[in-house]
């Protein structure tokens, strides 16, 4: 549940910055296919790429759990 939850907020604001994945994926320096996976539920993503998603949004860490 919470893989779907993170997933969805991320896609999300993704989708409000006007991004595809693979773009998003490029400025975090995050491979496309792995930030797809973590978009869909699907990856049990780490802490480090959790801030680095975080900082491609120029978000805190709370603010990017707040909806969850």
């Amino acid at each position: 549940m919470i893989l779907d939850d993170f997933g969805n907020r991320i896609r999300e604001l993704r989708q409000h910055t006007g991004l595809s994945q693979e773009k998003f994926a490029l400025k975090i320096g995050m491979d496309r296919t792995y930030y797809a996976s973590v978009e869909s539920g699907k990856r049990n993503i780490s802490l480090n790429n959790i801030k680095k998603i975080a900082d491609g949004f120029e978000i805190s860490l709370s603010e990017l759990f707040m909806e969850l």
